[in-house]
């Protein structure tokens, strides 16, 4: 916890006012953790009223008032909230960790590796190994010059093998994500995802999802922005539908809907050309709520009717070539069963499931993405 010592002004104190960027940052810290409330407390601000920090940040191009006249983070806002993101995630695990996991496939690609072959027809010539070719003919000859070369002497390079990777992010946004400051934690790590696809697979595609009664697909500034839905309801036995269409009444917004998230990340991965496909699910609840027909059934406790049409929709993204990789944050009573649904998720399909506490999330989502970029699936 920071400690601070407050003392009257009396005109000694060297006064070190604050950068446009170090204030933005501090907003920045703010949209995480409550969302867009911190802006819009400023959206009924004259424009001649406005405090001259705010004029500062607005003139370094971090934040504009949008087409509607609200407040906003621009696009250079954002890539610096990503960045900033990216390069703290770094610094709670081993960098070199990520981003150079070793694949067993190798064919023609883009990246070389140290691993040298002789030659064959039709490989690159760009891949040549120029000083093992001209040694090997060196020794063959016996040393001289000038060296001359035959085709036994050449020498390629290895290359890995690169593939595009459209992925999912899927983002519980339940009630009970903002405690513990889960839903904090999976903001910034998926805005740090968003960094490092942009910095290093450039050919990669990412779309975020964010599933709580519905789901919807998610912008940068949207994710940003986002904040857990709030209980509206408290009683100790749900049982609800609503028509998805035309619901009546005032719907509950903060339920687990797993099942509708996987079957919105499925029908846009299918359209995504990609070699590789993978879905990356946050969640710290089971499945309270599922979609039947043109209905959203919620069911408190977590039932195992929802549990099941999870499932089932999960063999689906897996049977259509969708990696799964599920990852329950635990830090509280729920975690027993959590754990359990998501294991059974992994094992229908063939998938990757973890617990770990919001602390721990950056390093295995940033350690499955990298895998699963290299890991291909085939229809079942």
């Amino acid at each position: 916890m920071s400690n601070y010592e407050y003392s009257k002004w009396d005109g000694s104190q060297e006064f070190q006012p604050q950068s446009a960027d170090k204030m933005f940052d501090q907003i920045a810290e703010y949209l995480l953790q409550y969302g867009e409330d911190v802006l819009r407390n400023l959206d009924d601000v004259d424009d001649d009223d406005l405090p001259e920090v705010v004029e500062m940040i607005q003139k370094e191009g971090l934040i504009e008032r949008d087409e509607e006249g609200r407040w906003a983070v621009t696009p250079r806002g954002m890539r610096r909230i990503q960045d900033k993101s990216l390069h703290e995630l770094f610094l709670t695990f081993n960098r070199d960790a990520l981003g150079r996991h070793e694949t067993q496939q190798k064919g023609e690609g883009t990246v070389s590796l140290e691993d040298t072959r002789p030659y064959v027809f039709g490989d690159p010539l760009a891949n040549i190994d120029m000083h093992e070719t001209l040694k090997n003919a060196y020794i063959r000859q016996g040393g001289g010059v000038p060296i001359r070369l035959t085709p036994d002497d050449y020498v390629v390079h290895e290359t890995e093998y690169q593939t595009r990777c459209a992925t999912v992010v899927l983002i519980d946004m339940s009630g009970s994500m903002g405690r513990y400051g889960k839903y904090y934690t999976t903001k910034k790590v998926a805005l740090a995802l968003q960094a490092m696809v942009r910095a290093q697979y450039p050919q990669d595609s990412i779309q975020m999802i964010g599933f709580y009664t519905y789901a919807n697909k998610m912008t940068e500034r949207e994710l940003l922005n986002s904040a857990p839905k709030p209980v509206s309801i408290y009683n100790s036995r749900v049982h609800l539908r609503f028509d998805l269409d035309q619901p009546a009444g005032r719907v509950p917004q903060h339920f687990t809907n797993i099942h509708a998230g996987l079957r919105l990340a499925r029908s846009h991965l299918l359209r995504q050309a990609a070699g590789n496909k993978q879905i990356i699910v946050i969640t710290d609840g089971e499945p309270t709520a599922h979609i039947e027909g043109r209905e959203v059934v919620l069911i408190y406790p977590p039932a195992e009717k929802s549990a099941a049409h999870t499932l089932a929709e999960a063999r689906r993204c897996a049977s259509a070539g969708i990696r799964i990789s599920s990852y329950a944050l635990i830090e509280d009573y729920f975690y027993h069963s959590l754990v359990n649904f998501v294991q059974e998720m992994a094992r229908v399909t063939n998938g990757v499931a973890a617990y770990c506490s919001a602390e721990d999330l950056g390093k295995f989502v940033f350690e499955s993405f990298v895998g699963g970029r290299h890991t291909r699936r085939h229809r079942a």
